[in-house]
């Protein structure tokens, strides 16, 4: 019998292991999505405790506590940190099989040095050790970036953002690490929202353009998108329910606009020839500012009321949605490919029966211009998981080219989250590790390293083009 996450963790041939420890151990993380908040990455955050750090913002825990029965105000309500803690501690235990149960005892080895195991006996053990080496300077959100051996963070931001953050980190020589800000326009697509005239208000206020048209609309993100670009933006995000593809006139378009602005609901079909005429527009600005365009669907948001009226979102009451017209992601690609105006895109669906689709797709619109130019996300969210990075590697490589993969994404609010990219390169080196070993790829080292460490991190600093000379 192994030894519980040893050294060869997940990994269970010669092949395997050597792909990992000699190629993907050691090489950098490109961080190129997440949700870390810039603000506490300037001032360098320190944490309190454990909870803070572990608990405060993951709506991954979250869920699991909640189906371990435990009460809210452990949960995100008003306890002390130690007795949440307890409680988390408590849940992990019957966590067999979760990845949350790898990722944390991950985290727990490579920032703390605890080689042990966390649940209900051993909670007060580990609160004391974490916090200990909390309290010291190197154990800061900046000390945890580097630790993590991270090159480049992108964040997640919303179009009328100052950014100031990100320029204070830009200005400061003390850190190393790029901060650099991502494009997420979802509030100015979603004119359904009950929240989106004000939100146009602000958007209108940070553009300097009056919004009351979709041509002003357009020309105030494009004034936005300047301001992102000379703040080094090189990649959009887009949260959608699908990749939908319901063209219109450019008057049909307006009077939409029109209906919602006079306070009126639009109708699904409005809202859908909205939100296509968006973007559209979008895909050809990114085109044109040579951004990458990321198109992440599939999700059923909020469907608790109840837990959404008293934490809003990203509260772990999400799902995955099983309407993803494939047709209209290709229809949508065509769109901007047929002008010559389709941005590197990577698309990624939360519902892993899309693999193969998605696999599909992408085969009809590489191009010369760029290896890989429409790619497969990594598996995510709900998919981040053994079987579910399996499952969706093997489908690109059935189907592409998985040499060429990007890789994995952090896509998370916390520093400890890095880890998840070892979680993701011992995956990936079982998977092509087991491949070589029953003789379905040949022993050529050096190919096998070009492509391991490409997967890991090289392929990625080349599709996206950042230049990371600040480190």
């Amino acid at each position: 019998m192994k030894a519980f996450m040893d050294k060869d963790f997940l990994l269970s041939t010669e092949t395997a292991k050597k792909l990992y420890h000699e190629y993907a151990e050691k090489m950098p993380i490109l961080d190129y999505h997440c949700h870390i908040d810039p603000r506490e990455i300037y001032e360098d955050r320190r944490f309190g405790n454990i909870t803070q750090v572990w608990l405060g913002a993951d709506h991954y825990k979250w869920r699991q506590m909640r189906s371990n029965g435990v009460e809210e105000r452990f949960i995100t309500g008003d306890a002390p940190d130690r007795e949440k803690f307890q409680k988390w501690a408590e849940t992990l235990e019957m966590a067999i099989g979760n990845p949350l149960y790898h990722w944390s005892h991950l985290e727990l080895k490579k920032y703390f040095g605890y080689e042990g195991c966390l649940n209900s006996r051993t909670a007060e053990e580990v609160w004391n050790l974490c916090n200990e080496q909390l309290a010291r300077p190197d154990h800061s959100a900046r000390s945890l970036i580097r630790m993590s051996n991270v090159t480049l963070v992108c964040t997640t931001d919303d179009p009328a953002d100052s950014l100031e953050w990100h320029k204070k980190i830009a200005e400061d020589d003390t850190f190393d690490v790029q901060v650099l800000p991502a494009w997420r326009p979802d509030r100015a697509m979603n004119l359904e929202k009950p929240d989106y005239p004000d939100y146009l208000e602000r958007l209108s206020e940070a553009s300097g353009v009056r919004v009351n048209s979709f041509a002003s609309l357009l020309e105030a993100l494009d004034r936005r998108m300047d301001h992102f670009a000379a703040n080094g933006c090189r990649v959009s995000d887009h949260g959608l329910e699908y990749v939908m593809y319901d063209p219109a006139p450019e008057k049909a378009v307006e009077a939409v606009f029109a209906k919602r602005l006079a306070g009126e609901t639009v109708t699904k079909h409005e809202e859908h020839i909205f939100k296509t005429a968006f973007m559209v527009a979008m895909g050809r600005a990114y085109h044109r500012r040579g951004w990458v365009m990321q198109l992440h669907y599939g999700v059923k948001r909020d469907n608790n009321e109840s837990i959404f009226r008293r934490l809003g979102p990203d509260a772990g009451i999400d799902s995955i949605a099983s309407m993803a017209p494939a047709s209209e992601t290709a229809d949508y690609l065509n769109a901007l490919a047929g002008t010559d105006e389709l941005p590197r895109t990577i698309l990624y669906s939360l519902n892993p029966i899309d693999n193969a689709a998605i696999g599909t797709i992408i085969g009809c619109f590489q191009d010369s211009s760029c290896v890989g130019k429409v790619q497969q996300g990594s598996a995510w969210w709900f998919n981040d998981n053994k079987t579910g990075m399996l499952d969706q590697m093997t489908s690109l490589a059935n189907l592409g080219l998985l040499g060429n993969f990007i890789g994995m994404l952090t896509d998370s609010r916390s520093f400890l989250s890095y880890t998840r990219h070892e979680y993701f390169r011992r995956i990936l080196c079982e998977l092509i590790g087991g491949w070589v070993e029953n003789g379905e790829y040949p022993a050529d080292y050096e190919v096998l390293e070009k492509i391991v460490k490409g997967i890991s991190y090289n392929n990625a600093v080349r599709y996206f083009g950042f230049d990371l000379q600040k480190r």
